[in-house]
């Protein structure tokens, strides 16, 4: 066989392992502090979310972790469909919460995970001293 033709061979090879493995989750982050809150507040509070989301099984796995806050965390949620800078109401609960990290999943809706895809969803953590919310971060990929 030629080296063109070998070449060839190995790439055809390489780009079917490429394509023949399993779908993969989407990666995505929110960075949480109190200057994204809405409004924003002088929280010491930081924290971070590292997400996954896999779109054939609209299933969204989370690990929240965070630190500094006002108070013990009283709750914690995905909230959405917002941008950045606007407000809106609970999409998904995040148990155990009240200490980090918290780790968990939820099955999507087929609107939920539109909202998720279009950066529509952030992640807020509650406390007694900011019952609207301490810190928050937009969900970005």
């Amino acid at each position: 066989m030629s080296n063109t033709k070998t070449m060839l061979a190995m790439l055809a090879l390489g780009a079917t392992v490429a394509f023949a493995g399993p779908a993969f989750a989407d990666k995505m982050k929110a960075t949480l502090d109190g200057k994204s809150e809405v409004p924003p507040n002088t929280s010491a509070g930081k924290g971070s979310a590292e997400i996954d989301y896999d779109a054939a099984t609209k299933k969204l796995n989370w690990k929240l972790t965070y630190s500094g806050l006002s108070g013990p965390a009283t709750v914690a949620h995905f909230h959405g469909p917002a941008d950045p800078g606007a407000n809106a109401g609970v999409a998904v609960a995040i148990p155990n919460a009240t200490s980090s990290p918290a780790e968990g999943s939820a099955t999507l809706t087929d609107a939920q995970a539109a909202d998720l895809m279009a950066g529509k969803y952030y992640v807020n953590v509650h406390t007694a001293a900011n019952p609207g919310g301490e810190i928050r971060g937009q969900v970005t990929k």
